[in-house]
């Protein structure tokens, strides 16, 4: 059973070190500022010179500013799990009475704490400068946030199962993770642009019917339902799947010897 006073001691750790984190900081405001100012500046060059300002610059921003939020919740699990290999606090950590689901129910939840930090961060942002208000999705932002949360969770637990098992060596993976699905999500442009192999690719990646589905909101005003009922089918699949390959590797890793990933 679930003890909520570890789930939220761990959540107090991990806020207590995010808070004299200046790496951490920066992660959550600084590069999401960056690739916003960047972006949509190159953004709103080119939408200039196609001639459809409004539509093509919206198309851009809606792409940096929701690709945070699956960006963000993979980045969280991982992060937090290399900080206890870091500080070598991995088998204290799971000496004590913690469970492996508790740790993976206070990761989840203090990372979508931060992830929405990041999120309200970089809408005012893009609002403030660039004049694009999220808020014209209306109640199917929470549906499409909530969608792409599952993508990086499941993401996150994937690349955390290899790390419990080979430690800091692949630790590249937890900045890897699901920029490698960012090709095949069609942020910033329609699936049918990609060759043939690469959509066959994209059908089996949740972002893809999400940022399509964004796509056709901007153009129309309707989200296509199928688009949300597929991605969250897989969704759901991978993040079990995910969770799964988790808690297999952990326990294999435990039965090897947390030791030997410090």
């Amino acid at each position: 059973m679930i003890n909520f006073n570890r789930v939220m001691a761990i959540i107090y750790r991990y806020s207590i070190s995010t808070r004299h984190n200046l790496d951490k900081l920066s992660d959550m405001f600084y590069w999401p500022a960056l690739d916003l100012f960047l972006w949509g500046l190159t953004g709103i060059y080119f939408a200039k010179l196609s001639g459809d300002f409004q539509k093509t610059s919206y198309v851009l921003l809606t792409g940096l500013v929701f690709w945070i939020v699956v960006w963000r919740a993979q980045y969280e699990i991982n992060t937090n799990f290399l900080d206890e290999l870091w500080d070598k606090n991995l088998v204290n950590l799971f000496a004590s009475p913690l469970t492996i689901y508790e740790w993976i129910l206070a990761v989840v939840l203090f990372g979508f704490l931060k992830m929405i930090a990041s999120l309200f961060f970089s809408a005012l942002i893009a609002y403030a400068f660039f004049g694009y208000d999220i808020r014209m999705f209306g109640l199917l932002a929470f549906p499409i946030v909530a969608t792409l949360v599952l993508t990086g969770w499941a993401g996150g637990f994937f690349v955390a199962g290899f790390l419990t098992r080979f430690g800091v060596r692949i630790q590249t993976m937890a900045w890897a993770g699901v920029a490698l699905l960012a090709p095949f999500s069609a942020l910033y442009f329609p699936l049918a642009i990609l060759p043939e192999w690469a959509q066959s690719i994209s059908r089996f990646v949740p972002p893809s019917y999400m940022f399509e589905g964004m796509r056709t909101f901007l153009s129309t005003g309707q989200f296509p339902l199928e688009n949300f009922m597929i991605a969250l089918a897989l969704n759901l699949l991978y993040l079990v799947l995910s969770i799964i390959f988790f808690v297999f590797m952990f326990n294999q890793s435990r039965k090897l010897g947390l030791g030997r990933l410090i």
